[in-house]
């Protein structure tokens, strides 16, 4: 699964005394399965999205592939984008609350606007989940933080319980609407896509009212600030949302490299600001800027090839891997469910890991390093299967793509959760907004990337054991080199990072 959006620190002061729910706060509950459901939406519509894209506009033919994976590419990446304004918003005009609120019914207004089958309705309906989610997913978590005060040492413990609730819902939902689509609406030959879509509006309505109704538990957490109560505040933001989706619309619809250009320069403008504001505060934080800013770019080439999961993947999984146990057809959409069975499954026990390595544990840029080379034995897997095990019918054994999404998890697991630490410790204080802001561009720079990168690989007619043979060979390459460059140079990162571990 993806990276969560974010993991501010607590405000100062203490968080009301809340009732306890199995040693925490009672909200962290509410909040995970808000959570829960809204991820259920989201991971609901991953698998579908570029098969239905090729099925509905594209008649099936494999020349819209290219096209499905440059577009799903481009709405991930605005998605994370997003996110930098969703912030500012609830920090500044509405409060968490009131913005996840508003977040919600908007997202769920483009689930279901997706599941109409109209080219313009359908991308209009995924610029409005971009801008419905851009003021969801980061708030959610940012409350998360203030249900703990400052030095509580269950946060972390809290945090742990809130993405498991994110890796639930991405488990639940490709299973859950997989089999809707393929079992119960349509057939494997024919899935009845537009059920993905309405399935995950409801799911999208659920969290929306597992929070309406909870956040009486929040107390004063997450309310609008002093003075900003008001109804207009609402509204004007509303407004704004409306004026967001044909923007997003327009940033969806144009070329693929047009995007990647103005995501870059988004990204420009942040680390700048933060080179000068390390300059000014001397020479150890700008090093540290210069650290931070160095692991920006490599994590631009984990989420390039990791988010292929969404794109191309699909279509191997559809038309290369071999999915077929006597006559049960294992769904494409349940692929999508590996990694976060994998994160669940794997995550305590890397964890655990780091911990008895004591001293001996990786430093941040090694760590990343060894993200990226995780990820790229996965396509090491995948160049090994379509040279060597390809069947007389074309096709690769199950058991590689789905060691694809293992192997990637734990590459994920090495690199995510330490992406958000490492910004709060190394951007300079007055700019930590920033500087999150600069971590979710790379983010986004890296999954438009994906979406370029599926395109090749599906070529002009669509993905063969050819084409993707040459497109996952690259793949394994650049994650190699690049990988073993940041081990390379981590001593010289890790010098930049003054002490920072």
């Amino acid at each position: 699964m993806g990276p969560p959006m974010g993991e501010p620190a607590t405000p100062a002061g203490q968080p009301p005394a809340f009732p306890q729910t199995l040693g925490h706060p009672r909200p962290l509950w509410m909040l995970f399965m808000t959570e829960f459901w809204e991820r259920f939406a989201f991971y609901g519509i991953r698998w579908a999205l570029t098969l239905y894209i090729v099925a509905q506009f594209y008649n099936g033919s494999g020349e819209g592939e290219a096209h499905a994976n440059s577009l799903y590419g481009a709405y991930l990446a605005l998605v994370y984008a997003g996110a930098i304004f969703g912030g500012y918003v609830a920090d500044r005009v509405l409060g968490y609350q009131r913005s996840i609120l508003l977040g919600a019914v908007v997202m769920s207004a483009g689930l279901f606007m997706i599941a109409y089958p109209n080219e313009l309705v359908f991308r209009l309906g995924l610029a409005t989940v971009v801008v419905g989610n851009g003021l969801f997913k980061p708030n959610i978590s940012t409350m998360v933080g203030q249900l703990y005060g400052v030095g509580d040492a269950r946060r972390d413990s809290g945090f742990t319980i809130f993405y498991m609730g994110i890796n639930a819902g991405a488990f639940v939902a490709p299973i859950l609407t997989g089999w809707l689509a393929s079992r119960v609406f349509g057939s494997e030959a024919l899935p009845a896509y537009k059920i993905v879509f309405i399935a995950s509006g409801v799911g999208m309505l659920l969290s929306l009212v597992w929070f309406w109704f909870g956040r009486r538990e929040l107390g004063g957490i997450g309310r609008p600030l002093a003075g900003g109560e008001s109804r207009a505040r609402v509204l004007m933001v509303l407004v704004g949302m409306l004026v967001a989706i044909p923007l997003v619309y327009f940033l969806l619809s144009i070329n693929a490299d047009i995007l990647q250009w103005v995501l870059v320069a988004l990204l420009v403008g942040p680390a700048l600001m933060l080179l000068v504001e390390g300059i000014r505060e001397g020479t150890v934080q700008r090093d540290r800027v210069i650290a931070m800013l160095i692991i920006f770019a490599f994590n631009i080439m984990f989420w390039m090839f990791f988010e292929q999961a969404g794109s191309s993947f699909n279509f191997l999984a559809e038309k290369i891997v071999d999915r077929d146990f006597s006559g049960w057809i294992f769904p494409v959409a349940w692929f999508q469910s590996v990694n976060s069975l994998a994160i669940i499954t794997l995550a305590p026990i890397l964890a655990w890991i780091w911990i008895r390595m004591g001293k001996s544990n990786p430093s941040i840029p090694r760590k990343f390093g060894l993200g990226l080379i995780f990820n790229g034995f996965a396509f090491l897997l995948l160049m090994f299967a379509l040279k060597e095990l390809v069947d007389p019918a074309g096709k690769i054994p199950f058991w590689t793509l789905f060691m694809v999404y293992v192997i990637q998890s734990v590459g994920e697991l090495c690199l995510s959760p330490i992406g958000l630490s490492m910004v709060t410790k190394l951007a300079p204080a007055r700019l930590v907004g920033f500087a999150m802001g600069g971590w979710f561009l790379s983010i986004a720079i890296g999954n438009n990337l994906s979406g370029i990168f599926a395109k090749w690989v599906s070529g002009e007619s669509g993905m063969t054991v050819a084409s993707a043979l040459q497109g996952y060979t690259l793949g394994w390459w650049l994650l190699a080199g690049a990988g073993v460059l940041l081990f390379l140079i981590a001593p010289l990162i890790s010098r930049l990072m003054h002490g920072v571990k």
